[in-house]
């Protein structure tokens, strides 16, 4: 088991119940622990530089930690608590339908 998928898995749950697509450019990862803290994962620079490789612009990640040095175009989102998550990710999805064109 991967404990770096904790964070997606929920991200796709509160997705899923709020209606709202995950933005297609953005990758969640971190561990969730039992009490709701999202916790550092293993290799996390190099994930976010997998990512960036991948074409993705932004990441939501655990809070500690400071990989913004290595990579400056990326734009990355900390999060203590999974409570964090979902305003962050209804924020995101308010900012893309602005930005996109409407299909009627």
């Amino acid at each position: 088991t991967e404990p770096a998928a904790d964070l997606a898995v929920a991200a796709a749950l509160v997705s899923a119940i709020a209606g709202e697509a995950l933005p297609s450019d953005c990758i969640y990862f971190g561990e969730v622990s039992l009490s709701g803290a999202v916790r550092q994962v293993g290799h996390m620079p190099l994930r976010l530089k997998e990512a960036q490789k991948l074409g993705f612009t932004s990441a939501v990640i655990p809070a500690p930690g400071d990989e913004s040095k290595t990579l400056p175009k990326m734009s990355l989102t900390r999060l203590k608590t999974l409570r964090e998550l979902e305003p962050n990710m209804m924020a995101a999805a308010g900012a893309k339908k602005g930005s996109e064109p409407r299909e009627r």
